[in-house]
């Protein structure tokens, strides 16, 4: 989906299954990533903040990084009610903006992105800039798939999920290390299971 997309179904986004979700992966990162009090996440493509603000009460401070103006605002709208004191919310564009003045950051965390940036090794450059010397990633995205998770007309699509070796060599490449992948999760749709993976490592 483009910018847009996401702008015009941010209202409705917060659907029990995401929350539902994102809190489950919260639990996933948990138990695959050293977190602590004194850690600066970033959520990339965050939303309305579903999976950064699910990791809240673990890291020291969250922000949900976001090109989305209408996912920004429902975002903003959570946490004008101040249940989330360490959490902030910007406007960022992983592979146009530089770096926000709120980093670096000691953990960059994503889910479902990746597939909606065409350049993979441009987008993963980004988050290696993001991210302090030691600073972690735990990205989530879809296994390869034969296009069936995706309307056929769904616009912003550049990517049908990614083979996990191939996924852990551009990483690699983009100075990562440290690298591993997991099964995160499984999303039914249609009948069908798509399996999610969970991508960790470290900057060196």
């Amino acid at each position: 989906m483009t910018t847009s997309d996401f702008d015009a179904r941010a209202q409705d986004w917060d659907t029990p299954e995401r929350v539902e979700r994102a809190a489950a992966l919260a639990a996933v990162i948990r138990a695959n990533v050293p977190l602590d009090r004194s850690m600066r996440l970033v959520d990339i493509g965050a939303g309305t903040g579903l999976l950064g603000l699910a990791l809240a009460d673990s890291v020291g401070s969250v922000t949900l990084a976001e090109p989305s103006e209408g996912m920004l605002e429902v975002a903003r709208a959570k946490l004008a009610t101040g249940a989330w004191s360490g959490a902030s919310a910007i406007r960022f564009d992983l592979t146009a903006d530089s770096p926000p003045a709120s980093g670096p950051f000691d953990l960059a965390v994503s889910l479902l992105v990746l597939h909606h940036v065409e350049d993979t090794p441009a987008a993963l450059a980004a988050i290696h800039a993001l991210l302090a010397p030691g600073g972690r990633i735990a990205l989530m995205d879809l296994d390869a798939e034969d296009g069936t998770f995706h309307d056929p007309d769904a616009p912003g699509i550049h990517h049908q999920g990614f083979p996990r070796e191939h996924i852990v060599g551009l990483a690699a490449a983009a100075g990562f290390t440290d690298l591993a992948t997991t099964t995160a999760t499984e999303i039914e749709r249609d009948g069908r299971a798509y399996p999610l993976f969970l991508l960790t490592g470290r900057r060196a």
